[in-house]
């Protein structure tokens, strides 16, 4: 596949820098930092995002979903800051395990700096998009086998990827107030993702579950 993005993207740098570093590293030193299984005779990294199963040929990074998957939306097949983050993860990212505890953007490490971009990016985005379209929100969220949860007026908790695990929560909006949403991140997320990673990754999820809910 031959990824598209404008010559003067934003995104073309960090892309071409980190496929660089991938194609440069040793794929089983990431396969054992990181946690991806590595298949060192067909040359295939095994990731699972949000639910579907990807295979990812080293060095090329190309990356195609099992045929087995219906979900019918692949971000790490087109959405460059999915396969940037994708990359990251495998160039400098670890495995590491939360301890049941979740974390408000806030909470983590930078990301009170970064509050308001995230709070525009990812909470607005996520309220308006469903705070009272509650029912594609569960439709999307069932897609990817969410686990429901009693908070809010709709909640959902799922693997974004690797043992990181997202919770989202809505509440609807009303003739007094607009709807409102939270986005709680596992306590391991800052052991592999910096605040401006957890806000892409509010960002591919928000984006999937738009193209799951139709």
């Amino acid at each position: 596949m031959e990824l598209q993005y404008d010559k003067d993207s934003k995104e073309r740098i960090p892309y071409e820098h980190y496929l660089q570093l991938f194609q440069n590293a040793d794929p089983l030193e990431m396969s054992q930092r990181s946690g991806i299984p590595y298949d060192s005779e067909k040359q295939v990294f095994t990731l699972k995002l949000m639910g579907v199963t990807y295979d990812i040929k080293y060095p090329e990074y190309l990356v195609t979903h099992r045929e087995e998957e219906v979900i019918r939306y692949y971000p790490l097949e087109t959405a460059v800051n999915a396969r940037i983050l994708v990359l990251r993860y495998l160039v400098e990212g670890c495995k590491s395990f939360s301890t049941g505890r979740f974390l408000t953007y806030r909470e983590t490490p930078w990301g009170n700096v970064y509050l308001k971009q995230f709070q525009g990016r990812c909470l607005m985005r996520l309220a308006f998009g469903f705070g009272n379209k509650q029912e594609l929100f569960s439709r999307a969220m069932e897609k990817i086998d969410a686990e429901k949860l009693a908070h809010g007026d709709i909640a959902y908790e799922f693997e974004f990827i690797n043992g990181y695990r997202l919770q989202m929560i809505l509440w609807a909006g009303d003739d007094e107030f607009p709807p409102s949403s939270q986005i709680l991140f596992s306590d391991n997320f800052p052991n592999a993702f910096q605040a401006e990673d957890m806000a892409v990754v509010g960002d591919i999820t928000i984006t999937m579950i738009k193209a799951l809910s139709q």
